[in-house]
């Protein structure tokens, strides 16, 4: 058996953006761990998340080459978790809080990457 954060990176690079529920509280998890928080449940399995999520915060990281700038956000998943990724596809002014984004997979170098790209 994978550790949960090699199984993620696993599902991930078969395309598959997966987040991980408990069976007896019904709560999601993300980061992979090995029990939920708050619970202690230790009956995690693993289920394809929706891909919806909202922008909670943003963050712009300005380059000299105005080209070269890109984004740091925080989003919170339907299902609950809330992670940190970046956006996708869009101008980096204009992504804003509340902004409602959806999951997509991109290869970066030789690893699969979750970005957000608009909804």
């Amino acid at each position: 058996m994978l550790q949960p954060e090699a199984e993620w990176r696993a599902h991930l690079a078969e395309g598959r953006f997966m987040i991980q529920r408990s069976r007896s509280t019904g709560g999601h998890v993300f980061y992979p761990r090995v029990m939920e928080p708050g619970t202690g449940a230790e009956d995690l399995e693993w289920v394809s998340a929706s891909g919806a999520a909202t922008v909670h915060a943003v963050t712009i990281v300005r380059k000299k080459d105005p080209a070269d700038s890109y984004n740091v956000v925080l989003v919170d998943l339907a299902e609950g978790p809330r992670l940190m990724s970046r956006v996708d596809g869009v101008p980096v002014d204009d992504i804003h809080i509340g902004m409602a984004v959806k999951a997509s997979i991109v290869q970066e170098g030789d690893k699969p990457l979750l970005v957000f790209v608009p909804a």
